[in-house]
């Protein structure tokens, strides 16, 4: 019995001790330490950088070759592979009733032209007898006039009609329009083309020494890149070869969908190793924007409302919006309403109150 009050009164004692800590505890001043951050000054400078982006070649001329005229295969002199010189010819077509429309329409010309000259004869002899006062009726010297006049016209048509018939008989040999490469055939010797079928062509013609290198350029570095850039790019098909390009064409159009620019770039291809239809790899090496601000890349904010850099001002933190440029590993351009030397912090994040 006396174990148990001497052990009662323990506890007592240590209870009241502990709560007179905890009050001198409450009592203390409580230390407030500043959050420590890293900063860095924000520079007026742009950020060079290389972009690496996919492009293809194209050919620089290519026509897909359809029947003029509705006609029979005769001959194709021409098949895949094949290359060509400008006005070689690659088929023959035959129409056999185009070819009676166009000698109808040679007589039709011959007779009206005959026709012309024997009215013309009768017009002079009677204009000649009409000097004689009386020989000859003032209406029937007008009527002769205008015979001659109406023949003329139709004959002018005849001709007109000769001459249209006879470049349609030229449709009937059909040749190359450049220098190039014919990539497809889809017709042989017999078969029946029609003018108005345009799900297949003939012949695919190819010029294949010049080639379009094309690329779809982000706005912002398009906006950087002008014609005679130097472009450096690496096909697939032959890995490490390195080949130089210069911009050519630059389309001045965004595509609102993708917000990029189309850009091209003549590709001489004198040796034949490259083809129209290859994937290409671009690198482009863009100088920066002389008016973007260069800032550490961990230093920008982004969210799914917006991006935004956290600067530092009279002892507070500010968060100002900002649009990103070229990017390096480890620099970034930013425009915003920024000024050289403001202290930005890096490694923000969302959480920085």
């Amino acid at each position: 019995m006396k174990h148990i009050i001497i052990f009662i009164s323990l506890a007592i004692i240590f209870s009241a001790c502990s709560q007179q800590k905890a009050d001198d505890k409450k009592n203390e001043p409580v230390k407030i330490t500043a959050t420590k951050y890293q900063t860095a000054i924000i520079e007026k400078a742009g950020v060079s950088t290389v972009i690496k982006l996919p492009a293809q070649l194209a050919a620089f001329q290519e026509v897909s070759i359809f029947p003029k005229v509705n006609g029979y295969v005769k001959t194709v002199l021409v098949d895949i592979g094949s290359k060509v010189k400008t006005g070689a010819l690659l088929m023959i077509l035959e129409a056999p009733e185009l070819q009676q429309a166009t000698l109808q329409a040679k007589e039709k010309y011959v007779r009206a032209k005959s026709d012309l000259s024997i009215d013309k004869e009768h017009y002079f002899r009677i204009l000649e007898a009409s000097k004689t006062q009386g020989a000859v009726s003032p209406f029937d010297l007008s009527t002769l006039r205008s015979k001659v006049e109406s023949d003329s016209a139709l004959c002018n048509a005849e001709k007109a009609n000769w001459d249209m018939q006879k470049t349609m008989m030229d449709y009937l040999n059909v040749t190359a329009a450049f220098d190039g490469v014919i990539t497809e055939r889809n017709v042989h010797p017999g078969a029946l083309v029609n003018a108005a079928a345009k799900d297949k062509p003939m012949l695919e013609l190819k010029q294949v020494s010049h080639l379009r290198l094309e690329a779809d350029i982000p706005e912002g570095v398009a906006a950087q890149l002008k014609t005679k850039d130097t472009v450096s790019f690496y096909v697939s098909a032959y890995p490490g070869k390195k080949n130089i390009a210069f911009i050519s064409r630059k389309s001045e159009n965004v595509n609102t969908q993708y917000r990029s620019e189309r850009i091209e770039m003549d590709v001489w291809n004198n040796i034949g190793l490259l083809s129209p239809g290859m994937y290409a790899d671009i690198v482009l090496y863009t100088k920066g924007n002389a008016e973007a601000f260069s800032v550490p890349k961990s230093a920008v904010v982004s969210s799914t409302e917006r991006k935004y850099v956290i600067l530092i001002r009279d002892g507070k933190t500010v968060k100002i919006d900002v649009i990103t440029g070229n990017e390096t590993s480890d620099r970034s351009e930013v425009f915003g309403l920024l000024h050289a030397g403001d202290t930005v912090i890096i490694n923000a994040n969302d959480e920085m109150k």
